[in-house]
């Protein structure tokens, strides 16, 4: 037996609750790995709480990321006592997944741990670090360097805004942060930013072209926000768009891409291949100071994560959210 978190759909609505699970409950997979540490994720959030119809079969342990320790496999990749790494591929969705002390899942979707990081350190990460390094290595790939000018990140103290910050401040970038959180300066300081201006300056309509700011920007807040920043970005800049906390809506004009030759990148981080997710960890285990991980990251317990699954989406919560999946 271990315990997970478990949803459930009846007649009455959906459930969730922390149970105790068999291994005989567990999905197919070639690989089945003790889970040491999970995280909670936007779409966790949106999962644990019914806010969206994220989950897609039930019942459904969530949790699109894990980290921990092979213990069995028959695939030729993983044997056991390895350490691993799982971001995305619909696990959470439409395959249980990390949010308990054990997954069976199919070993074509692991990463191996990279040896900067522990288990915890990994989550601290998590999709949303791991997202934000496909965003940075997409601005690189484009030609986006720091001597061209300032790189906006927006919705700058969540999950992926925190890790863009450190990165891109580490990879040379003088880093902007737009936050709706004055309080937080000294956090997204420390992480590397240069500059906070307030999300209200792009939260709003704007016109179609705008003043030229930008190099490069990191955006996980879409709609009008997304819109602006695309008007502000300079000749021949780019812009990795990779989230929706405003809204899925993209009221802009072709204007920046067809007069200014803007690029605008979108990354998804549930499919990518295996090429850019290693990528994407080998930037993260070279360039991300593991000591920025603990002022991201806040830990908890398996037992914590139904109620902060509800501060998540309320915009409570800075940076990340480590669950210790055993305690």
């Amino acid at each position: 037996m271990f315990k997970g978190i478990l949803i459930s759909k009846g007649e009455a609505g959906q459930s969730v609750e922390v149970a105790q699970l068999d291994e005989a409950q567990l999905p197919e997979g070639d690989v089945t790995v003790d889970v040491e540490y999970s995280t909670l994720n936007y779409k966790d959030g949106l999962a644990i709480t019914g806010s969206s119809p994220v989950v897609r079969k039930f019942p459904m342990v969530p949790g699109i990321d894990l980290a921990g320790v092979v213990t069995h496999s028959s695939n030729p990749q993983w044997k056991a006592g390895d350490k691993v790494v799982l971001n995305g591929w619909g696990v959470g969705e439409a395959h249980w997944g990390g949010l308990a002390q054990r997954a069976r899942l199919n070993g074509d979707w692991l990463v191996p741990l990279p040896a900067a990081f522990s288990s915890r350190q990994a989550m601290a990460i998590g999709t949303a670090g791991y997202t934000a390094s496909l965003c940075v290595e997409a601005l690189l790939a484009k030609g986006v360097r720091p001597g061209q000018g300032e790189v906006l990140v927006t919705g700058a103290t969540g999950g992926v805004g925190s890790v863009a910050v450190a990165l891109l401040a580490r990879a040379g970038f003088t880093v902007v942060a737009a936050t709706g959180k004055s309080s937080e300066g000294d956090y997204l300081r420390q992480l590397g930013a240069s500059d906070i201006i307030d999300r209200a300056e792009l939260a709003e309509p704007g016109k179609p072209m705008q003043r030229e700011r930008w190099a490069g920007v990191v955006d996980s807040v879409g709609s009008h926000t997304l819109a602006n920043a695309c008007a502000q970005t300079r000749y021949g800049g780019s812009v990795a768009a990779c989230g929706l906390a405003q809204g899925m809506d993209f009221p802009a004009s072709v204007a920046p891409f067809i007069l200014r030759g803007v690029s605008l990148l979108g990354i998804d981080s549930v499919m990518a291949p295996m090429p850019p997710r290693l990528a994407a960890w080998n930037r993260l285990a070279e360039n991300l100071d593991p000591a920025s991980l603990d002022v991201i990251a806040t830990e908890i317990g398996l037992d914590g994560a139904i109620a902060a699954a509800a501060d998540l989406l309320q915009g409570k919560v800075r940076g990340r959210i480590v669950v210790d999946v055993n305690k």
